[in-house]
This record gives C-alpha cells, structure tokens and sequence, in this order.
C-alpha cells in the first residue's frame, strides 16, 4: 500500500509533469468507485493550471487555479502515471489531458483509490486530512512531537506508528523499516520506550523515508508487491533471510491485521509479565479409597 515516501513521490511528479501546462480536459470513468459519491462532472471540471500540489499523510490535496481543488488518495496500488496521446493505459480511472497532448492517468486497478473534488479553501479542513497527526516532512517530527503523538497508546508500539491520527504517513512497511534500524521491537509498548530509544526511532523513520524516496528515483512508482519489483527494503519482506546486521533469520508475526517483519536478535522481545501468585488451594480430606497408581503425565 503506498506510504508516505510514494505519496510524495506522486506529488512530485504531478508538480514536475504540469509545470508550464494546462490541464485542457479530464475524463473520468463514471462506473469507477474511485470518485465514490462525488458527481463525474465535478470530475471532469477539474481543468487549468494546477497551482499547488500538497501532501499530508497519504493524501495529496491539489489546488487548480480557478478555485477548484481535489482530495487524492492512492488506496492500495493506485499511482499517477503520464503517457504519450492514444497511449492504452490499463485500470485508468480518470484522464487528466495536458495542453501538449500528454495524458497523466490515474491508475487504480483495485478500486481502492479516491479522487474528490472538494473546493481549495477547504482542503485542510477536509475530514480526512484534518484528523491527521504529525507528518514527518511537512512538520519534521522532533523526538518531542513522537513521544507526544505516541502518548496514552496502549497499543502495541508498531500498531501505534500506523495510526494516522498520531503519525500521518507510516504504514506497515515503514513502521516495521524504523523499528528495524532503531532496534526497537515492534511489540513494545509506547510508554516503555527510553529517552534514548525514543531519539533512534526518530532518526530512524527520517532515514527510512529518505531511503524510500532515494530509490524511487524512476519515471513512475513502483510498489514492492509488484510482480518483478525488486525489494529495496532492510526487513520487510524478508522472513527467513539473514539479518543484514546480525545474521540471525528475519522472523514475522501477525500485528495489526498485518504481517510484521523483524530480528528477534537485534530487536529484544519485551519481557513478558510474571503472572501473579495465586493462593495455594487448601488440601483436600484424604479419599478412603486408595490413591490411583502409574497415572498418565499430561
């Protein structure tokens, strides 16, 4: 699912791909629920210059130049991609046609992806950006703005980083990629975390999205899920290969409705509660009837 690193990367390329151009005309696919109830001609009035590109989590909020504006979001393996006029372009949704003749498509093979018209002045108080928490690019995220968005969690730290509402743009991939490099296990609660701790787990979701955005250095996105794609990432995906740091076999474990990937030695595992004494059950009257012999062990 794209994160924060490929948000911005499509935010990018928007930003690159219409400076200088006019959106002349936009087609939408009516049967799409990519626009869910949004009209199709709101769509398709979504022509001009487009002024400002912006990004806060995974949604991108586009302000074309007549006032109009757009809420985008990527869903699971939606991206933008430009092609040349009359290029056939599978699972494209909605067709943004530039002034040279060049088209920017919104692919959306699984349907998940979103795009709403919504007026430029209210695209920070949509209901969808404005709930969001800390963005590790457009707020910088200091190690005190962590521990503040990390605060009153009972959750498990990993499940913790992938609530929006706390950090905008970490997902399952990130999370896990910062929890690796910081060398903090992904079951560990928030509020056990050390002052030290909570330092290496800011640098390292800066560094893991730096990395990200580096190797996304082609024309279009590419997601690790796709087939042929190559996995760039230290941990994700890697059950069963040796730890790049320490040798010992990635493991993974369900977390979250998702899958968690991580090094049981470079990672401590949270010691587990000792479970409380319990009471000695008084003693029962001896039976007459002798005891049974050779009893099965469970």
């Amino acid at each position: 699912m794209p994160e924060l690193p490929e948000v911005e990367f499509a935010r990018r390329s928007l930003v690159k791909w219409t400076d200088g151009r006019r959106i002349v005309r936009t087609e939408a696919d009516p049967k799409a629920r990519t626009f869910r109830n949004s009209r199709v001609p709101d769509v398709e009035a979504l022509t001009g210059r487009l002024v400002r590109a912006e990004r806060r989590g995974k949604f991108l909020m586009l302000t074309f130049d007549d006032g109009r504006g757009a809420v985008a979001h990527l869903g699971m393996t939606g991206k933008f991609v430009k092609r040349s006029p009359g290029t056939e372009t599978k699972w494209s949704r909605a067709r943004f046609v530039l002034d040279s003749g060049e088209v920017i498509h919104f692919q959306d093979p699984r349907l998940f992806g979103l795009i709403e018209p919504v007026p430029a002045t209210e695209l920070t108080t949509h209901e969808s950006v404005a709930k969001l928490g800390v963005d590790p690019l457009v707020d910088g995220l200091t190690v005190e703005q962590l521990r503040e968005a990390l605060a009153g969690s009972k959750q498990e730290l990993k499940v913790a980083l992938m609530d929006q509402e706390r950090i905008a743009g970490l997902g399952n991939i990130h999370a896990a990629e910062a929890l690796f490099r910081a060398k903090v296990h992904p079951s560990r609660k928030p509020d056990t975390l050390s002052p030290a701790e909570l330092t290496a787990l800011t640098k390292a979701i800066h560094e893991g999205i730096s990395f990200a955005l580096e190797v996304e250095d082609g024309e279009e996105i590419e997601y690790v899920e796709e087939p042929g794609a190559k996995n760039p990432f230290l941990v994700y995906g890697r059950a069963g290969e040796p730890c790049s740091r320490c040798r010992t076999p990635i493991e993974q474990m369900p977390q979250g409705g998702r899958t968690t990937f991580f090094c049981p030695k470079c990672q401590k595992a949270p010691e587990k509660a000792r479970a409380a004494p319990t009471k000695r059950p008084a003693p029962k009257a001896r039976s007459k009837t002798p005891a049974a012999r050779g009893r099965k062990r469970a």
